[in-house]
């Protein structure tokens, strides 16, 4: 049940940002219902909940890993479980170029850093760098909204 509150709350969140500001791709394009069963096995392995074009609905479940930093893509993170030290902006370190929109690097420079845990929100606009720094419990298990922009 809390897994399908979050779930509702994240599709309300896009909705919000969808009227707010315009965005390509007509999101959400359609209606998905996604059940708890569904949700609670893709956020066993992670991976997409909703995928529509310029939405998708990630449940997530990792640990610390590389700086990330999207062109066009603006994140919403949900925290449903564990706890992360998230930092947010600063000037990547090596960065290298990994897709056509997307950059990685091994650290950041500089930047806000946030502790999050279950309940925590955080919004991250496109062309921000943001990096899951540290994962004191090993894993985290959080909602990803990913909203495209131009």
């Amino acid at each position: 049940m809390k897994s399908l509150v979050a779930l509702a709350t994240m599709l309300t969140m896009a909705g919000l940002l969808t009227a707010a500001a315009p965005l390509g791709g007509g999101v959400p394009a359609a209606v998905h219902y996604v059940g708890h069963d569904e949700v609670t096995a893709t956020m066993a392995k992670g991976g997409p909940i909703v995928s529509d074009p310029g939405l998708v609905v990630l449940a997530q479940r990792r640990g610390a890993g590389e700086v990330e930093y999207h062109d066009h893509t603006n994140h919403v993170f949900v925290m449903v479980e564990g706890e992360a030290t998230l930092v947010v902006g600063g000037t990547m370190v090596d960065a290298r170029r990994t897709a056509a929109n997307q950059m990685r690097a091994p650290s950041l420079e500089g930047g806000t850093t946030y502790h999050l845990s279950k309940g925590d929100v955080i919004t991250i606009p496109a062309k921000t760098p943001h990096w899951f720094k540290e994962v004191p419990t090993k894993t985290v298990a959080y909602y990803g909204v990913n909203i495209e922009s131009e």
